[in-house]
């Protein structure tokens, strides 16, 4: 009897393992960026599974910033960023906005996107080492920003006019 008890709690433990590792993969895809690098540029977020249809993208893991205290500090203090990383700034509506690179300790490239999913600025932004520091404004109104390490819209011939697609869940 106690050989199928532990039998049974063996399998349930597995099928539970089982469970958690698969919600655990699935979760890391849900913040991603993909570049395009095709002739169209197109970006594309990847968010649960969602397909790009099957271009040859760059992958981009991704943190969301999508509310005040996140926005705040954004990219802040962060010694490195992997080639691969940014962080994605989602905002209720379009707006100019502007950011600034104070306590910020690499560069960046700040790419605002508009409501249709254009990229409409980027700005090379510099870390701030002393007040006052630089304001990197969208020369119009933005709905998305992303922020990447400075140089990636050059190396990857990203700019201005190149559309982006997003699937948010």
């Amino acid at each position: 009897m106690r050989k199928k008890t532990a039998k049974f709690l063996v399998i349930v433990l597995v099928i539970f393992l089982l469970f958690f590792l698969a919600n655990c993969a699935k979760n890391t895809s849900q913040n991603q960026v993909f570049i395009d690098t095709t002739k169209s540029k197109i970006l594309c977020a990847e968010n649960q599974g969602f397909s790009c249809n099957g271009k040859n993208l760059i992958k981009i893991n991704v943190e969301i910033a999508d509310d005040n205290a996140e926005m705040e500090k954004g990219l802040m203090f962060r010694e490195k960023l992997n080639e691969n990383e940014g962080m994605l700034f989602v905002f209720g509506e379009e707006a100019l906005h502007a950011f600034w690179m104070k306590n910020t300790l690499i560069p960046l490239d700040i790419i605002f996107i508009d409501e249709n999913f254009e990229i409409i600025d980027i700005k090379h932004a510099v870390p701030c080492r002393a007040e006052p520091c630089a304001l990197y404004k969208s020369a119009k109104p933005a709905k998305y920003v992303l922020e990447v390490n400075g140089g990636f819209a050059e190396k990857n011939s990203v700019g201005v006019g190149d559309k982006i697609i997003l699937n948010q869940r």
